[in-house]
């Protein structure tokens, strides 16, 4: 199984991530945490972008036609 194929998981997970403590990471640990939510970032960013694109096409495929 893909893992686009898997459920989501139930909740927010940013929501999640949030309520989270940090006070047991180190700076060093801190500092890879951002750069891997920078990543997941860049990631949601680039398949929106993408789902937008489809949406536009689908929009532009399926518009009614003008009569004159």
């Amino acid at each position: 199984m893909d893992a686009e194929e898997l459920p989501r998981p139930r909740g927010d997970a940013a929501s999640l991530l949030a309520k989270e403590s940090l006070d047991t990471y180190s700076q060093d640990e801190l500092l890879e945490r951002i750069a891997t939510l920078e990543t997941e970032i860049a990631r949601v960013k680039a398949h929106h972008a993408k789902a937008a694109h489809h949406r536009q096409a689908a929009d532009e495929l399926f518009r009614p036609r003008e009569t004159d």
